[in-house]
């Protein structure tokens, strides 16, 4: 028996016990890019979801521990019925599967995201960050650094010259100086559209909170209105942005003097920190990981990448490099080198 098999077996086997259905049967709910998978069962005709985060490459507690805070909160995350961290699984509730992203149009954004606005400042005002990492200097070099790595050298086949790593790093140094500017709140990391439901009750749905970290408070904003997977023309999320900053001061989060040009700023380049990371991880998930679906999403935010970037003069250059390393080629086919 492979070990897939073996944990399959494993997942199945403590599934019918920790519901008492000697005949559940269980079915692909969804996976992320992690190594944590979702499995949908149901007990008495109800759905039920059992999450598999093997410990040993997704510990499951900080999911448990970041759920709880949330829920404190009054954020609509799913409630755990029965866990066993030790083999990391998990029986939780079944928010459903309407997620953002299919949902989202014209006709539905300004609802659906005053929803998850609701749901951002509420999290960033009530939400305890005691003990949360912290997303500071290193983290976020560490980030951005995956995409010299990742896309350049290993998709693209580049290798960067001198002068070429002075452009890089005088870029990730504006950012890095613009995100250390910024009040810092809870920080959901990954606030966007494949992470959010629409329900009944308490809409969204929050889910993918593990890697939960403390840090600026433009940067789930960005997440979210600046999301990987879908895009929205740029004055319409500058408008949203605006009125944000306007529920931020009103909450007292935000110091009276940050003004709309600055706090612009802010979001622009904590969304570019985070599309800078993305270009390069997009990239492991497909080499490292055997992901190769995630490279169909690399030219969008691309685009977010040389739009944000040549807005501000201190970090367009960057722009310019990544632009001519790529040349003419198609950012979706993989280099088999």
């Amino acid at each position: 028996m492979t070990v897939s098999n073996d944990r399959s077996a494993a997942r199945l086997t403590w599934a019918r016990h920790a519901t008492g259905q000697a005949t559940l049967v269980l079915e692909p709910a969804s996976a992320d890019a992690s190594f944590r998978s979702y499995w949908r069962g149901y007990v008495d005709g109800q759905p039920v979801i059992v999450m598999d985060s093997p410990p040993e490459k997704e510990n499951p507690a900080p999911w448990v521990e970041i759920g709880k805070r949330l829920a404190d909160a009054g954020l609509h995350v799913p409630t755990v019925m029965v866990a066993d961290l030790a083999q990391g699984f998990l029986l939780i509730e079944d928010l459903g599967t309407r997620t953002y992203l299919p949902e989202l149009g014209d006709a539905t954004v300004d609802a659906l995201y005053g929803n998850a606005l609701d749901a951002l400042l509420r999290m960033q005002s009530h939400v305890d960050t005691s003990g949360l990492p912290s997303f500071d200097h290193a983290w976020q070099t560490m980030e951005m650094e995956i995409m010299p790595t990742w896309l350049l050298e290993r998709h693209l086949g580049v290798t960067l010259a001198c002068e070429e790593w002075d452009v890089v790093e005088g870029a990730f140094t504006a950012i890095l100086r613009t995100l250390a500017e910024q009040p810092r709140a809870f920080m959901h990391r990954d606030y966007h559209s494949r992470n959010l439901l629409v329900t009944t009750e308490r809409s969204p749905g929050i889910i993918d909170f593990q890697g939960a970290m403390s840090g600026p408070i433009t940067y789930d904003l960005a997440s979210l209105l600046r999301d990987a997977y879908i895009v929205w023309d740029n004055e319409r999320v500058e408008g949203w942005v605006e009125a944000y900053r306007l529920r931020l001061l009103d909450a007292r989060l935000l110091d009276e003097t940050v003004d709309t040009d600055r706090f612009r700023r802010w979001f622009d380049l904590a969304g570019l920190q985070r599309h800078i990371k993305i270009l390069g991880l997009f990239c492991r998930l497909c080499y490292r990981d055997g992901k190769p679906g995630y490279l169909d999403d690399l030219p969008r935010v691309l685009r977010y990448v040389l739009d944000t970037a040549r807005r501000h003069a201190d970090v367009a250059p960057l722009a310019d490099l990544i632009e001519a390393k790529i040349g003419g080629r198609d950012l979706r086919q993989a280099n088999p080198a």
